[in-house]
């Protein structure tokens, strides 16, 4: 019973909107396709296959309904190498490699990193998403006949204004109909998606890649494979957690991760390049009203149909009206709210933000904008809690016992404050360590609290350790060696 309601939920709930939405996303992904398909240096039909298939089978095995999953640029430029020193039957080998390793990852809770993304991260990979969907635009913009500019102008128009007649039918489709009906009509002197890469007549059929089935050839695929599989996965899970904010619903995470590994496996027997998750793509489906599994399907198999049946028509799509959709999906996507947080916000979530921003703007990869951001967050969080640290000391009436009473958290950015407190140089018979609001978190901290009793030690100094909790005392009993009798010797090492 329980099957049949989601089954019901995600397929059938909204059926209108998922399929009008789909049919704007198939017309939005065919320029994006075949310019992936130039970005990784291969023929247009292996990123329109790959978007066809990848979205289809997600849309049937993946955790996160109303997702569009597709060829990605995030994927396509780490393959170029491949490509050009070893040809397309590499590329599908590594594609198929790539989805192997992302069921794995599914399996072993690849998604769980998604907890180590702060709120300013997730900011900053969406505000850089935006600035470089926009910049992809540009190549349209620039150069180009003067129509282009009131064309994209109408378009827009059309996109903000319709809604208010109507909101049955999304408005970019209606931009995309009425500007392609416009151009075909007065041939007016446009760039169109014809002039992007001869789209495919012909089916996709399932085949084995053309390379030789050696240790050598596992050798040449792996790395690009693993790379690909770890940007595929992060890109899909961030913009999972993106759609889930949008729809204000949760997603089955370990079952999306798992299910862009089959889409990839498939799509690369399918004659299909590495792809992932699309945050535009999946921002146009919302924002046209698609929220279900029947949008993306929509999606791959309109796709589909547009290239091989109606291939001559969708070629005379004027390239203005996609521009017009994609620069609606930048102003959407972009956290303006971000841009006033600045002045009230934490400096350092700022600096994370922005890092993040530079980051992915100046690299154009997504991942290494993010991994800059992880590790920043990383960083000022350790710093934070290391502050998060306090001691006083005192000594009994008589002179004799010095007592450091320490209270917080000691690790390895807080260890320094720690050996600090002591006055290694005085005179007492006897220092108390006392540690019951302290805890000890890592082999930094054991160390330096070896380091500390050691040194006392060799001073003639009696200490005792007071109060380590449960967890601490493990780590002490674990890793410590003040107490093992040739503690000197093994400080040494």
């Amino acid at each position: 019973m329980t099957a049949i309601r989601d089954f019901g939920r995600t397929w059938l709930s909204n059926p209108r909107g998922d399929s009008l939405a789909g049919i704007v996303v198939a017309l939005a992904l065919i320029p994006e396709a075949i310019g992936f398909s130039i970005i990784a240096g291969v023929d247009p039909k292996v990123g329109l296959y790959a978007s066809f298939s990848i979205a289809v089978i997600t849309a049937l095995v993946g955790g996160r309904p109303g997702m569009i999953s597709a060829a990605t640029a995030a994927v396509a430029v780490l393959v170029v190498p491949l490509v050009k020193d070893h040809g397309l039957g590499h590329l599908f080998a590594a594609t198929i490699l790539m989805g192997v390793l992302q069921i794995g990852a599914g399996y072993l809770g690849f998604h769980r990193l998604m907890r180590f993304v702060s709120k300013s991260v997730m900011t900053g990979f969406v505000n850089a998403l935006a600035i470089l969907i926009f910049m992809a635009q540009l190549p349209q913009l620039i150069g180009v006949s003067w129509l282009t500019y009131p064309m994209v102008g109408a378009a827009l128009a059309i996109i903000y204004l319709f809604p208010r007649l109507t909101r049955a039918i999304p408005s970019p489709l209606v931009a995309i109909v009425l500007l392609t009906a416009a151009a075909i009509y007065w041939n007016l002197d446009v760039n169109r998606v014809g002039d992007m890469g001869e789209l495919p007549s012909s089916l996709p059929f399932f085949a084995l890649p053309d390379v030789p089935f050696t240790l050598e050839t596992l050798r040449i695929i792996l790395p690009y494979s693993v790379a690909m599989a770890a940007v595929g996965l992060l890109e899909s899970l961030l913009t999972a957690q993106i759609v889930d904010d949008l729809t204000d619903t949760p997603s089955d995470k370990p079952r999306e991760v798992r299910g862009q590994g089959i889409a990839n496996f498939i799509t690369g027997f399918l004659g299909g390049m590495g792809g992932c998750a699309m945050i535009g793509q999946s921002v146009i489906n919302v924002k046209s009203g698609g929220q279900g599994r029947l949008s993306a399907l929509v999606a791959g198999v309109v796709l589909l149909f547009l290239i091989v049946v109606l291939g001559p028509l969708v070629a005379k799509i004027p390239m203005p009206a996609l521009v017009a959709v994609m620069i609606m999906v930048s102003i959407g996507t972009f956290s303006w709210r971000s841009v006033t947080d600045l002045r009230t916000n934490p400096w350092h979530s700022s600096v994370v933000m922005l890092a993040t921003v530079v980051m992915v703007v100046w690299t154009h990869d997504l991942a290494q904008g993010v991994l800059v951001g992880v590790l920043l967050s990383g960083i000022f969080f350790a710093s934070k809690v290391s502050r998060l640290f306090a001691v006083d000391s005192a000594i009994d009436a008589e002179g004799r016992v010095r007592t450091y009473r320490f209270r917080g958290q000691i690790f390895f950015a807080s260890v320094d404050s720690f050996l600090e407190a002591f006055d290694f140089r005085e005179v007492v018979e006897k220092v108390v360590i006392d540690v019951r609001e302290a805890h000890f978190w890592d082999i930094s901290a054991v160390a330096a609290l070896d380091k500390a009793v050691l040194k006392l030690r060799r001073e003639g100094t009696a200490v005792e350790v007071l109060g380590l909790n449960e967890a601490s005392a493990t780590m002490v009993d674990r890793f410590g060696v003040s107490e093992k009798p040739d503690a000197a010797r093994l400080m040494q090492h």
